[in-house]
């Protein structure tokens, strides 16, 4: 087994981690905020900030690091365009899963705090929700356009 096949494997599995918790953990929230029970909101809420710093965060850091040695060992150009472009939709995407991490931690707070029967600004944190909401769609396209431009790598 030569490093290439390795490198390709961990890149390929990490990617996976990357879309699949970004998902299971979207669909989660979602569906615990739909629940509308303050304990179903606080725990979806909670395991979806834990999750993401479990399996997210380090795939998050993988991905490139394997990316880079993949190039290395590929052969591929640098700046091949379907390369760059895979930059910059993962630099988008990832300028979108920042606030939203920040976002989820924040109605967590919120949410546990509404458990503890203190004050819950229900505005403040619908406003959350939709920003929430609406960050998550273009870094998930981002990363299924990423994951075609790896399998097809264009030649434009």
């Amino acid at each position: 087994m030569d490093a290439y096949f390795v490198i390709k494997t961990v890149h390929i599995l990490s990617a996976a981690v990357l879309f699949g918790t970004g998902l299971g953990i979207a669909g989660f929230m979602f569906l615990g905020h739909r629940a509308g029970q303050p304990a179903a909101r606080a725990f979806a809420a909670r395991t979806t900030v834990k999750v993401d710093f479990i399996f997210t965060l380090p795939a998050v850091f993988v991905q490139p690091l394997s990316g880079v040695l993949l190039i290395g060992y590929g052969g591929f150009g640098w700046t091949e365009p379907w390369l760059v472009l895979s930059y910059v939709l993962y630099l988008f995407a990832g300028l979108c899963w920042i606030p939203v991490v920040v976002i989820q931690m924040r109605m967590k707070s919120m949410l546990e705090a509404e458990e503890q029967g203190l004050p819950f600004d229900r505005d403040t944190y619908g406003r959350l929700y939709r920003r929430w909401f609406a960050l998550g769609w273009p870094a998930f396209l981002s990363v299924i356009a990423i994951f075609w431009l790896m399998v097809a790598k264009p030649q434009w």
